[in-house]
């Protein structure tokens, strides 16, 4: 059973779909420690556009109690879509550090769309806090095919991994993947 429940990390939950998103200001916001998801319900109270990938994590409690988790992607960021006034109230929560424009907002959306689908797949990911060493490789066959998902390919405890880089952040996510269902570039 779950500590608490998994809440929604995409607001609204079209934002990432449509096209005219890569033309409006994003911003990336470091958050004070631990305050990802405070800062993800008072968003969605004020309506203002944001995505904070997160994932389920199991552990076992010392009494041998399985205990499920939802935790942050990248622990400490939060990606905001909307204007100069929604800036200033997402600065106004308290819940910030410091505030990043972004300046090539169409690559930020297309790699934050990649997380996207494989979150929404169910792939267990895996936060990448370096550029993997490996060859550029795309998923061709298999449930993801036609999702165009680019990324590193490569091989770690014997596993492919394919690990889709968020190039703003410097950091990323893999997946594993079967090697018969990518194509090296």
């Amino acid at each position: 059973m779950p500590i608490l429940q998994q809440e929604p990390d995409l607001y609204p939950e079209d934002l990432l779909s449509s096209d005219a998103v890569a033309e409006r200001d994003w911003y990336v916001i470091y958050t004070l420690s631990r305050r990802e998801k405070d800062l993800m319900r008072r968003l969605r109270s004020l309506k203002i556009s944001h995505y904070g990938p997160m994932v389920e994590r199991r552990t076992k409690s010392p009494s041998g109690r399985v205990r499920t988790s939802y935790v942050p992607l990248f622990a400490g960021y939060l990606f905001v879509c909307g204007s100069e006034e929604d800036r200033y109230e997402t600065v106004s929560t308290g819940c910030i550090s410091q505030c990043i424009p972004v300046s090539d907002a169409v690559e930020l959306v297309r790699d934050l769309r990649q997380i996207r689908v494989l979150e929404e797949h169910g792939a267990d990911l895996q936060q990448e806090l370096r550029p993997r060493v490996g060859q550029l490789a795309r998923i061709v066959r298999g449930p993801l095919a036609d999702r165009h998902l680019m990324g590193t390919i490569s091989e770690v405890n014997s596993q492919h991994r394919l690990t889709i880089m968020v190039n703003f952040l410097q950091q990323g996510a893999s997946v594993v993947v079967d090697e018969t269902d990518i194509e090296l570039l």
